[in-house]
């Protein structure tokens, strides 16, 4: 941490970038005087981890990412953007972050006290953090700049010519991810460093991520198989390292204040006490009411037959019971009329009980979940009815700011961990149309084998749900990545993207999105005071004719247009520049 710590005020003094233009203040800052030792070296690229963002305290990795199809968010969430904006960081960001990489790439070789193999390794680092940022560019904009070198005013080609076609930059992509691979050599059993593994885990997400696009969206089989195939690779290597096994508790991935023993973390991000916190934990469970998953995502949680909602023979019911319970407030004098998902809960994939509380809160019925939650304005409450369970820990204390201060959770996040690993891997291998039930076994099957599901079979049932146009193989694969990664990495939108299935998002032709849990049952239950007054419990919430929670707030339908597939290149950039050109539809 002390190193992180003072490679970030390092840092610091190169952030100004914000364009393609600009340059790190000389006057502060010189590769003269700072790359003189592999000490330095290693301070330096420090920064490159700190930049993952893991959990955060109002945006994140993790839950705050809810333009997908499993959160309702009361309102709708709308497209990252609908209008061409002026400036945009999802734009600018990376390409700070490629300027500071090639600054360390361009600066190692000069350094006479280090030898070949340990220059390599940082290169290898280097490179692998501006194949991830160039990748993080393709994905948002398409076509974009290949950029290998610290610009100045003469590389016009670059501040002045057109943008460079995607696919030309995702091959250079995969030439860093392949040079980081083959010759990054430190800390290989580190959790929080760049190492070897950690480059292939970055080079199996990029890479199984350019073949599906190449295959759905840009209909290349040709390219979509060289990527799959590199994928699939790049998994076994991990796989088949003997460095990672599964952790027993799925849960425990997201709530544990150390990672550090947890056998599945390739990367994860370490926080610590006092000096390095997050606000994930309070966002979730906490007065700010919570963006809960939605119908849709809620019937995409197998039955524990194994079998979806259309064909279980198991009872279907969502509908939970009316229970009379004194929550951890202890605001009243008699308890208080909640609704228990348990039983509906026992009967489906133990992951939805992992992620979801068993009790409903929302407007009128919020939740104490723990005994800091000492009134009425401190309950959680859901957009949506489902509360937010994954990354709280019922084993800290209550009045512990680990729950309920804003930026002040410890708790550590993943990057990469094995079980991302296990889903690009059946995915890639049911792309490429050779998925065995052996790759299943020592994939997939090991994620429900943790929490006690059947396993998936190479020739699985049809789901008549199936609205995706793909096999029932790949279905399942798609659902198994849906319920496994449920909040984490914005990860459902970019699936979604690469896909081609983005239109899925349209809350007109996809009305579920706006659906919560079912409280119908409910609209006639009071809790009566000791002086006999009523306090009618879903008086202050939306349902539907069907008796579920509406979460539109009567906004707008979110509807779909293809420009959105690509964000908008920002006029400012345009002006500055207008070879650039200006991505379709916007």
């Amino acid at each position: 941490m002390k190193k992180i710590f003072l490679f970030f005020a390092a840092g610091l003094l190169l952030t100004s970038c914000s364009d393609l233009l600009d340059t790190e203040p000389y006057d502060q800052f010189t590769k003269q005087n700072y790359f003189t030792s592999e000490t330095n070296v290693q301070l330096f690229a420090n920064y490159f981890y700190n930049t993952f963002t893991g959990y955060g305290s109002g945006s994140g990795d993790y839950y705050f990412n809810n333009l997908n199809d499993d959160q309702g968010t009361t309102g709708i969430a709308r497209w990252t953007f609908t209008s061409v904006p002026a400036s945009a960081g999802a734009w600018t960001t990376p390409y700070t972050e490629i300027r500071r990489a090639n600054t360390l790439i361009n600066a190692v070789p000069g350094i006479e006290s280090m030898n070949e193999a340990s220059k390599n390794n940082w290169i290898g680092v280097g490179r692998l953090y501006r194949g991830w940022q160039h990748y993080k560019v393709v994905r948002g904009f398409g076509d974009c700049y290949w950029v290998d070198k610290e610009l100045d005013s003469d590389d016009t080609d670059i501040l002045y010519g057109p943008r460079q076609n995607r696919n030309e930059v995702m091959d250079k992509v995969l030439e860093d991810l392949n040079f980081a691979c083959a010759n990054i050599t430190m800390n290989g059993s580190s959790r929080t460093a760049f190492n070897k593994w950690v480059a292939l885990a970055m080079k199996a997400e990029v890479c199984l991520y350019e073949g599906t696009y190449s295959k759905y969206v840009a209909n290349n089989t040709a390219r979509a198989n060289t990527y799959l195939a590199e994928a699939k690779s790049a998994c076994e290597q991990i796989m088949s390292s003997g460095n990672y096994e599964l952790n027993d508790d799925y849960k425990s991935n997201f709530d544990d204040d150390d990672l550090s023993g947890n056998t599945e973390m390739i990367l994860y991000k370490h926080y610590v006490y006092g000096t390095m916190s997050h606000g994930t934990i309070d966002y979730t469970c906490g007065s700010t009411q919570v963006n809960g998953i939605n119908k849709d995502a809620f019937d995409s949680y197998l039955f524990r037959d194994g079998k979806p909602l259309a064909t279980t023979s198991m009872d279907k019911s969502d509908e939970g019971k009316i229970v009379n319970i004194i929550d951890n407030s202890g605001l009243y004098k008699k308890p208080w009329p909640y609704i228990d998902m348990t039983d509906v809960f026992a009967n489906r994939d133990p992951r939805l009980a992992a992620q979801v509380d068993n009790i409903l809160q929302f407007v009128g019925c919020g939740y104490a979940r723990y005994p800091g939650q000492k009134t009425i304005s401190a309950q959680s409450t859901s957009s949506t009815g489902y509360g937010v369970l994954l990354f709280d820990n019922e084993k800290y204390a209550d009045n512990n700011s680990l729950r309920q201060a804003t930026n002040g959770n410890w708790t550590d996040a993943p990057i990469f961990w094995l079980a991302e690993i296990y889903l690009n891997y059946a995915e890639a291998c049911a792309e490429l149309g050779s998925c065995t039930q052996a790759d299943l076994d020592k994939s997939i099957n090991k994620l429900r084998d943790r929490v006690g599901m059947p396993h998936l079979s190479v020739s699985p049932e049809a789901d008549p749900a199936n609205n995706m146009g793909v096999s029932p193989l790949i279905w399942e694969i798609r659902r198994e990545r849906r319920v496994e990664m449920m909040y984490c990495m914005n990860d459902r939108y970019y699936s979604l993207q690469r896909w081609n299935q983005l239109s899925l998002l349209d809350t007109q032709k996809h009305p579920n999105l706006c659906r919560g849990a079912h409280v119908g049952n409910f609209k006639d239950v009071y809790y009566e005071d000791e002086e006999g007054k009523r306090t009618y419990i879903i008086s202050q919430v939306t349902v539907d004719a069907d008796g579920y929670i509406n979460c539109t707030n009567n906004g707008a339908p979110r509807i779909w247009d293809a420009k959105y597939n690509l964000f908008p290149i920002p006029s400012g950039q345009i002006d500055l520049n207008p070879a650039m050109g200006q991505n379709p539809g916007w």
